[in-house]
């Protein structure tokens, strides 16, 4: 009789392994979107609302926060995209309670819960409830924890301050949908707060609240003067790292949102104010913003050094250039704020509640910092000090103010005169626009910059509820279209007198492990089994030598084993278990020890081969490198076997960790 063998690997003959990536978290690759389906609950007893993704502590959290209408134990359920089949999340699922309380301004319940070790580059699905009562799934994208990325800035929606809450969520839906999709480098949505119009006004919320990017990225919320009086802002929206003190708050705790709160992300320290508490709690003076700036100074001074840049986002615009560029509270913060800014090193300042888009010169100590910096400036080089303010225009098209034109009362802190270069500006703006067209802010996080854009969203057309109810519109969508930007700018840090050295150090390349049959995989002939002692028929031969290549940093474990089926001919077959091997390392590295001898069933009423034995393996830490492996294969079969050309397969599988 004739024996051969033919060796392989399940799939493909050549099978490379990315160390340090679990199984299972493989080839993800889902588009955002809500569209997984939760699985049906049996009993629909509690309904979930109001889901929103909102930024944690840094980017490997993400906060989620829902309605619920029952007072029931509940939680978030994650996995990656890739693992969930037909809408079923995984027995691997990680769930992260919630806790929350009973609403104050409407009914039902609230929940959170912190979303924590998150893994970069990765597409997960998340769902909120309990068994039996999820929601649908969303999924949301995480990007590499170091490098350049992008953020949008919206100003206010003030959902139904138009007076048509569908008109005005229209908008909102349109803007997060044209800004996301037309920056794919997006991984993070700040807002400049006045979410809704009136503060409890739940069918507001639920507008607010309805694009489903708000649940694809991490939204950092910031409380507005129409959100600040009520306990909804709080019940959507939990923030991390905050500081919920009787000072960052106007009025009662109990029945106003409110806090301060901070936040890293990549190379980012955001701090986030509360812009609504200007007066001292204690006795109603003009002294609160001295809290905020203590809040500040001692974000700054604890983890400013963690992140390249440093960006505030409060609601009132101190420098802006309409109806509310004259009012008390931000004239008393022109000279509150502005000094402390320069002296924290602050970068930017984002800003909304004006509803027209501004850009300020470099300012520092509430002054312009260079006289000579041009309107407009395409690149702007504020020195030690200096901070770039920029003011939101309305992002839904439910509210549009007008400019103004500036006073005679001069430049510096107290002053609201004209640009001597621009004297239709306020002294302190280097752009100021207004069209009554929806936009946004995009700033792009470099290593070496900020760019800060202030692009249209939407034209004089529909959704544009302001318009729509009478207002003029002076943007021409032929030349001014979704897309154009009506201001760009790049800020470029200061270096001083000496020269800037950077070196961006990658993550260090994983290295592979893999195996291969070494030179052509060809059959394994046995050739014709000799007869032993009357009793036995015995064939040996060599398998083709398997190549080890291990270059992993982690230095992890690896093993190559190997098994057979039955031996067949046609209809006649019998058991691999006949067949035995001594395996032997030929080229040493990678850490390589071959395993041990396995028997001939013949000769020990064993398995043989036909269970899985090893052929070699390296233990952690081993050396990285190459091997070489081969094995000498020992067949004993009874003499009872029916004569003929028989054939298995020897299939290889690699371990490693």
């Amino acid at each position: 009789m004739t024996l051969s063998t033919s060796t392989r690997a399940p799939g493909l003959v050549r099978r490379r392994v990315v160390a340090g990536v679990a199984a299972g978290f493989l080839g993800m690759g889902a588009a955002l979107g809500s569209g997984l389906m939760a699985t049906a609950s049996a009993a629909a007893s509690t309904t979930i609302t109001g889901v929103v993704l909102g930024v944690g502590a840094n980017e490997t959290q993400r906060i989620v926060t829902w309605y619920s209408s029952a007072d029931t134990a509940q939680k978030i359920q994650l996995a990656p995209t890739a693992e969930i089949v037909n809408g079923e999340f995984p027995a691997s699922a990680v769930s992260f309670e919630a806790v929350g309380a009973a609403n104050t301004s409407t009914t039902g319940f609230n929940r959170h819960a912190t979303i924590s070790d998150l893994r970069e580059n990765m597409t997960y699905s998340y769902r909120v409830g309990a068994e039996g009562n999820w929601s649908p799934a969303y999924s949301f994208k995480t990007r590499a924890f170091e490098g350049d990325y992008d953020f949008l800035f919206f100003g206010d929606p003030q959902i139904g301050s138009s007076g048509d809450r569908l008109k005005d969520q229209a908008g909102w839906e349109e803007t997060l949908k044209v800004a996301t999709a037309a920056n794919p480098n997006t991984e993070l949505l700040v807002s400049a707060g006045d979410h809704v119009e009136s503060a409890n006004d739940e069918g507001q919320w639920d507008s607010f609240l309805a694009p489903d990017q708000l649940r694809q990225y991490p939204l950092g919320a910031t409380i507005g003067n129409h959100d600040v009086g009520g306990k909804s802002w709080e019940q959507h929206h939990f923030t991390p790292n905050t500081d919920r003190s009787a000072q960052y708050y106007t009025g009662d705790q109990a029945t106003r949102s409110g806090g301060d709160f901070w936040y890293i992300y990549k190379d980012v320290l955001f701090i986030d104010l509360n812009s609504n508490s200007y007066v001292n709690p204690a006795d109603g003076s003009a002294g609160g913003d001295a809290a905020h700036v203590s809040y500040v100074t001692d974000v700054v001074n604890k983890h400013g050094s963690e992140a390249k840049w440093k960006v505030l986002v409060y609601h009132h615009s101190i420098y802006s250039a309409a109806t509310h560029s004259t009012d008390g509270d931000n004239a008393a913060r022109r000279k509150d704020f502005t000094t402390a800014f320069s002296d924290l090193g602050i970068d930017m300042v984002l800003q909304g509640h004006d509803h027209v888009y501004t850009r300020s010169y470099s300012i520092k100590n509430g002054q312009k910092e260079n006289p000579a910096e041009q309107p407009g400036a395409a690149d702007v080089f504020p020195g030690p000090g200096g901070v770039i303010y920029a003011t939101a225009n309305s992002a839904s098209g439910s509210k549009y103010y007008d400019i103004k034109k500036p006073g005679t009362t001069g430049t510096g802190p107290d002053g609201l005169g004209p640009d001597p270069l621009n004297p239709s500006n306020y002294w302190f703006n280097s752009v100021e626009n207004q069209e009554h067209v929806r936009s946004y802010v995009k700033v792009s996080v470099k290593a070496d910059k900020l760019v800060l854009e202030n692009i249209r969203s939407g034209t004089c057309a529909a959704p544009n509820a302001a318009v729509e109810k009478g207002l003029s519109c002076v943007n021409t969508a032929e030349g001014q279209p979704v897309g154009s930007i009506v201001d760009s700018t790049t800020i470029h840090p200061y270096h001083g007198d000496g020269q800037a050295i950077q070196v961006n150090v990658p993550n260090p390349a994983p290295g592979e492990f893999g195996w291969t049959i070494d030179g052509y995989n060809g059959l394994v002939n046995l050739g014709t089994a000799q007869e032993r002692n009357g009793t036995s028929f015995e064939a040996a031969g060599k398998i083709n030598p398997i190549l080890v290549s291990d270059s992993r940093r982690t230095l992890a474990p690896w093993s190559i084993s190997a098994n057979v089926g039955d031996f067949q001919d046609a209809d006649k077959k019998f058991s691999g278990s006949y067949l035995g091997w001594n395996p032997y390392v030929l080229d040493g590295g990678a850490g390589a020890e071959a395993g041990a001898p396995v028997l001939s069933s013949f000769d020990d009423q064993g398995k043989g081969l036909s269970v899985s034995s090893g052929l070699a393996a390296a233990v952690q830490g081993h050396p990285r490198g190459d091997a070489r492996l081969g094995a000498d294969l020992d067949l004993k079969i009874p003499d009872s076997i029916a004569v003929g050309s028989y054939r298995t397969t020897l299939t290889i599988t690699a371990l490693s960790s």
